[in-house]
């Protein structure tokens, strides 16, 4: 009865739209014949359209473990730690089929260093769409949250994005650029979702994920970096352990970050701080051999040198470090290609 009322329901599509004129007695039979097996075919495979319209389903969220490892492996330069943790991080995170909480992760470094390409890798190696899935939010502080005076809406806004999105998908991600520019205070708006809480309001938030990316503390990370360098140490002998105290303090301590006395830190709701070193001139190489690659260009040696001699090095008399890290390499390649 359900499928003959839905021939039913077509053919009165037709004649409402003034096609039924110009349909032959036979071309209508036709047109049944096919709504019938298509009714047919839809019966016997009801999830057929969920490969061709993203759904919060395994055919569209998938980790792809091996990925990420590859991509952090061959795409990211001169960050061991950064590397290391992301891997263990995610893979635990994943790999645990009941989480306590969310993952938190606060991605923290001088520009150019990684921190969004990071947050993209991961984002690709779980969602089919990447970064234009529709289960990925993206929030910019200056473009989301630009006025000071309008805080108490901005937490309210915050509330309901972050509960509606996970209400429609449980393993979304939200990614937060600009932490530094963010209003102190805005941030700890969303506590109760990174908390170790089963449900909040019937809201399971324990299969999502949350990155904050952020320049505040780059600053001790190159200190740090810089003090390695001039006592004629390795920079892969950098550990986390000679990073994160320091690090995590500054940020907590910084009065223009969004983290500045936030009760994430102090609530210790934050998984990971993952420090970004410095980049060097060799790693500017590299960034610039791979995205001569990423564009199906034979890369060439010595266009990535002369795209890193033309960069901007401090300290000034010494050029360690690259001003703008990988930032400004894509544009630089634009100008030599």
């Amino acid at each position: 009865m359900k499928n003959r009322r839905k021939h039913v329901v077509l053919l009165w599509m037709l004649v409402c739209s003034g096609l039924a004129e110009a349909i032959e007695p036979i071309s209508t039979s036709i047109a049944v014949g096919m709504a019938a097996a298509l009714t047919g075919f839809l019966a016997t495979y009801p999830n057929i359209l969920y490969y061709f319209h993203e759904r919060c389903r395994p055919e569209w969220i998938s980790f792809n473990k091996t990925g990420l490892e590859l991509d952090l492996d061959k795409k990211l330069f001169g960050q061991h730690i950064a590397s290391r943790i992301i891997t263990k991080a995610v893979n635990g995170f994943m790999n645990n089929d009941n989480p306590k909480k969310p993952l938190v992760l606060s991605l923290h470094g001088w520009t150019g260093t990684g921190k969004n390409f990071v947050s993209k890798m991961i984002a690709e190696n779980f969602y089919k769409e990447g970064m234009h899935s529709s289960f990925v939010h993206v929030f910019t502080s200056e473009l989301h949250f630009p006025h000071a005076s309008q805080i108490e809406t901005y937490k309210s806004q915050l509330q309901q994005w972050i509960k509606g999105n996970v209400t429609n998908c449980a393993q979304s991600m939200f990614i937060f650029d600009e932490m530094d520019k963010m209003h102190p205070g805005l941030i700890d708006s969303i506590k109760p979702y990174l908390d170790y809480y089963d449900k909040l309001d019937g809201v399971s938030y324990r299969k999502a994920i949350f990155i904050f990316l952020s320049n505040a503390g780059g600053e001790s990370i190159i200190q740090t970096a810089l003090d390695f360098w001039k006592a004629g140490r390795d920079r892969e002998d950098i550990g986390l352990s000679d990073l994160e105290t320091a690090l995590s303090l500054s940020v907590f301590n910084n009065k223009k970050s969004g983290l500045w006395h936030t009760s994430l830190i102090d609530k210790n709701l934050v998984d990971f701080f993952v420090p970004f070193l410095p980049l060097e001139y060799k790693h500017v190489v590299q960034c610039a051999m791979a995205e001569m690659e990423a564009r199906d260009l034979k890369p060439d040696m010595s266009i990535a040198v002369q795209v890193a001699r033309d960069l901007l090095y401090f300290p000034k008399t010494e050029r360690v470090f690259s001003v703008t890290g990988c930032k400004t390499i894509i544009s630089k390649l634009d100008y030599y290609v």
